[in-house]
């Protein structure tokens, strides 16, 4: 087998554990509130998402696959440079997935892996390889780099408003109905893990199968950069499996940490954080379901009590997601280096 076409396997098992870490991390933002606020058996939840994840890029379509798939060009690099990159920051992702969730801290995939692309194109290839979409920016379009940017930078502050605005909302429409309201609320939240799981699935799912058509398109497969169906069908599914099993660590951070969640919280994270992957992902934009409901479950207590929130482990949070793209970033770089090495003392 030659080394190349081994090397394209490898990128393959590594997208799958990749999105098996994704939905493992994941899952945990799609249930938490459920589960804490006690309208919904965990197993219940997880089901309900886990289908939901599955069904989302089946149906949602491909433009995020298509965004994080073409902003670092390998269009004409060398067969070795270019997997080396991809595998580099595949392995950066992966790495940065494991440290967070072994610390109980919710983290971004999607920050990780586009930190990784950028740092491994940055350190194998050049700045011109990199498509920043600043030149887009000006003109007043959305491109490259800069909408990964506004989808994984902006998408949290949004969630933050709309979180905050809806529960403010939820509180003047229901101000004067009794505790029985809670069933409604209760029967509402298998709609609300849902729409989260399928608008999960649908954003997330697509940025692995974005690396194996980057990595078909290193290894000569295709002439350019193009998704096959076998891979929306892995992808998907390997994200959904993670999602079964779930990340217990994160659950406990979310549900329980941040302040008392009940079920109106709960369905106002769900609906909040739905909205905002769902519109990212119609234009294509990928976002961090992590940052995402984390940051929705902030807006949801501040409006109803600001002292009630646990701002220290908020602030933990947040700046957690500032060392985000660096730290994938410098190991994207150091990974695809050293793999360039090896394969080249291999091939020589």
């Amino acid at each position: 087998m030659e080394l190349s076409f081994f090397l394209l396997i490898l990128v393959v098992v590594i997208v799958a554990l990749y999105d098996f870490t994704n939905g493992f991390h994941d899952a945990a933002d799609m249930v938490a509130t459920a589960i804490a606020s006690g309208a919904m058996k965990a197993t219940v939840a997880i089901v309900i998402a886990g289908f939901f994840t599955f069904l989302g890029p089946l149906i949602m379509g491909l433009a995020v696959a298509d965004t994080v798939g073409t902003f670092v060009d390998i269009e004409g690099v060398h067969i070795h440079r270019a997997q080396s990159l991809v595998i580099g920051a595949l392995l950066a992702a992966i790495t940065y997935n494991l440290i967070t969730w072994k610390l109980g801290y919710p983290s971004s995939s999607s920050n990780s892996l586009a930190g990784g692309l950028v740092g491994a194109g940055l350190a194998l290839l050049s700045n011109q390889n990199i498509h920043w979409g600043v030149d887009a920016l000006l003109s007043g379009q959305l491109e490259g780099v800069m909408k990964v940017i506004a989808g994984l930078f902006a998408s949290p502050f949004l969630g933050l408003l709309i979180g905050f605005l809806l529960m403010k909302l939820f509180f003047v429409l229901f101000k004067n109905f009794t505790y029985k309201i809670r069933n409604l609320f209760v029967a509402s939240q298998y709609f609300s893990v849902a729409w989260l799981g399928f608008s999960h699935g649908a954003n997330d799912a697509q940025k692995g199968m974005a690396i194996i058509g980057m990595m078909l398109l290193a290894s000569g497969q295709t002439q350019d950069f193009t998704i096959p169906f076998w891979t929306v069908l892995l992808c998907t599914s390997a994200i959904t499996l993670g999602t079964f099993f779930g990340g217990w660590r994160i659950i406990k951070t979310l549900g329980f940490e941040i302040y008392r969640i009940r079920v109106i919280h709960s369905v106002a994270n769900q609906l909040s954080a739905s909205l905002v992957n769902t519109l990212a992902t119609l234009i294509g934009a990928p976002t961090s379901t992590t940052q995402v409901v984390t940051a929705t479950l902030i807006g949801n207590g501040a409006a109803e009590k600001p002292r009630h929130v646990n701002w220290l482990k908020a602030k933990g949070i947040v700046f957690g997601w500032f060392l985000n793209v660096p730290i994938s970033m410098a190991l994207g770089a150091l990974y695809a280096v050293a793999i360039h090495s090896l394969i080249g003392g291999l091939h020589a």
